[in-house]
């Protein structure tokens, strides 16, 4: 593996929805865990109540802002798991992940899950990462 990330993916019917079957990562790179991010302020206030649109942009945002911190970037995740208290309403934004994913050159594993509630009430949508530094 000259890079430090292969894409893994028998089948392409998973290219639609922006994302990877697996990835695997050279065994020398460092990796990067993120916390879940969500549409939240440098304050940590909630921003865009009730826009799930708008919540997935922000925690894209958020997350960006991690990952350069560490020295990384979006084109270096490889996981995320999407957490959200309204399936069908992120699955109506999804391009907007597609496209962010898409602009990156990113396609890792991934895995969205329907919760009853995330941290606070407000909240619809938190992105968690795992990334590698290049």
């Amino acid at each position: 593996m000259s890079t430090p990330l292969e894409s893994i993916n028998p089948w392409t019917w998973q290219d639609q929805f922006g994302f990877s079957q697996a990835v695997a990562v050279a065994p020398d790179a460092r990796r990067v865990f993120c916390a879940g991010q969500g549409a939240a302020s440098s304050e940590g206030a909630t921003l865009h109540e009730g826009d799930i649109g708008g919540q997935v942009t922000q925690a894209f945002d958020n997350l960006e802002v991690v990952l350069e911190r560490a020295g990384s970037g979006l084109s270096h995740v490889v996981r995320l798991n999407y957490y959200t208290t309204d399936v069908d309403g992120l699955l109506g934004v999804w391009n907007l992940v597609v496209e962010r994913l898409d602009k990156a050159n990113c396609r890792p594993a991934s895995t969205l899950l329907g919760v009853a509630r995330l941290a606070f009430p407000e909240m619809l949508v938190e992105i968690e990462a795992t990334a590698v530094v290049p």
